[in-house]
């Protein structure tokens, strides 16, 4: 959808639904937050958006032990 409509996000929000908003170059997952918050780096402004089902939580590898020295 075109970002002109990014205030109707509210009504489309469910569980388990992120939103996906791109600029052609970038994109960004998110929650519904009007006005939305754009990262410092995108310097051209959302041109679509579209509802998508949130991800599964990546898990980082875990820190490894401290070696004696």
């Amino acid at each position: 959808m075109d970002f002109e409509r990014w205030p109707d996000c509210k009504s489309m929000e469910r569980p388990g639904i992120v939103f996906e908003v791109t600029n052609g170059d970038q994109t960004l997952l998110t929650d519904c937050v009007v006005p939305l918050p754009l990262p410092a780096d995108w310097v051209i402004h959302p041109l679509r958006f579209r509802a998508i089902p949130q991800p599964p939580p990546r898990h980082s590898s875990p820190i490894p032990k401290p070696v004696d020295r």
